[in-house]
């Protein structure tokens, strides 16, 4: 079996002791191609970013960069532009020949709020090993806004493959002839092509940016806030908008996205040399997103946009991004859309479900 798990085998692992948890697993967790992993109850502010390093875990290195623990129990604020390092519930008990990454998930990355998992022995974030065997940990750093969080909230989620799966050009042109993975053109290069779109079929509105002195956010409190009070309206009328060194943006793509039920992907980083500029904080995209066969109609891509040190031109159609595909090792029993609580199939420019919409 080579390919991302399905929902039904990590289900399995769950049973079978590989996936275990200091509360138990719920069902609601299980994902079409992912497991939603969720907070412990407490947390350490940290003053820096750290990985445990081999042979090292977290626990050990905590002493060195904690500044204060924090109990998450009656809820408790994560404050911007601080670093924190949460113990998650979930542990991991992998088998030798399969490994995982995680990710941000979708309304945690459009909140601006950089969430990683790191490992025991790590030396990369998002990424444990095959075979690994210990607890999970998320490193919270909320970039925009603060948010206040309680134990067993979902932030992150991760992904678990045996083998390589990865299409390769060749095989995503195929894959693409098919069953069309974007509307119209595919440009196909290390993966299938992403650009900004910043000509609206109707209006000027073309994205939002944060503003940087606002109010926290729960994230309990879905379609509480009112956008105007977090967000500004970014609109154009001549197809480009200048990006400014340390803001955040969340854009759309141009393209309407299928991901087929055999098929996940994950959003990357195009090209670092194309500007000054980071797209893509959460990059899972389930089986069935935007594909006819969960009720999709083709689904846009968010685009969670930083600037970094110099103001930057972006341009309406501009590559920004490109989707890596991987198949699955089974077709998933639930798919995206169909049947589950997803907030952003057929999505547009949509801002996270924090926010009322409208």
């Amino acid at each position: 079996m080579t390919g991302v798990l399905a929902s039904q085998q990590i289900s399995a692992m769950i049973a079978d002791g590989r996936i275990s948890a200091t509360t138990g697993v719920s069902s609601e967790q299980v994902q079409p191609a992912s497991l939603d992993l969720r907070l412990g109850h407490v947390a350490y502010r940290v003053r820096a970013s750290f990985l445990a390093g081999h042979g090292r875990t977290v626990t050990e290195r905590l002493p060195e960069f904690e500044m204060h623990s924090i109990d998450l129990s009656q809820g408790a604020v994560l404050e911007k532009g601080c670093v924190y390092v949460v113990p998650l519930m979930e542990s991991l008990d992998l088998p030798a020949d399969l490994q995982a990454v995680a990710n941000a998930k979708s309304s945690t990355g459009r909140l601006d709020l950089l969430t990683r998992a790191i490992t025991d022995g790590g030396t990369e974030f998002d990424r444990v090993p095959m075979g690994y065997c210990g607890p999970l940990y998320a490193e919270i750093c909320p970039r925009s806004f603060s948010v206040l969080v309680r134990p067993g909230m979902r932030l992150n989620q991760i992904r678990f493959r045996e083998g390589n799966a990865v299409l390769d050009d060749a095989a995503l042109r195929q894959l693409h002839s098919e069953t069309p993975l974007v509307d119209g053109e595919a440009v196909i290069s290390d993966g299938l092509g992403f650009s900004v779109d910043l000509k609206p079929a109707s209006g000027t509105l073309v994205g939002y940016r944060a503003k940087p002195h606002t109010g926290i956010i729960d994230l309990d409190r879905i379609g509480g806030y009112d956008p105007a009070d977090y967000w500004e309206e970014v609109h154009s009328g001549q197809g480009r908008i200048i990006l400014d060194p340390g803001a955040f943006y969340i854009l759309v793509s141009r393209e309407a996205v299928h991901i087929p039920p055999s098929y996940a992907a994950e959003m990357a980083p195009y090209l670092a040399m194309v500007g000054e500029f980071r797209v893509h904080y959460a990059g899972f995209f389930d089986p069935g997103f935007g594909h006819d066969a969960a009720g999709g109609a083709g689904s846009r891509g968010v685009l969670e946009v930083r600037c970094h040190e110099a103001p930057f031109v972006l341009e309406h159609g501009q590559i920004v991004g490109r989707l890596v595909y991987e198949k699955m090792s089974q077709i998933p029993d639930q798919l995206y859309g169909s049947g589950i609580k997803s907030n952003y199939q057929g999505q547009g420019l949509k801002l996270s479900k924090h926010f009322r919409a409208g």
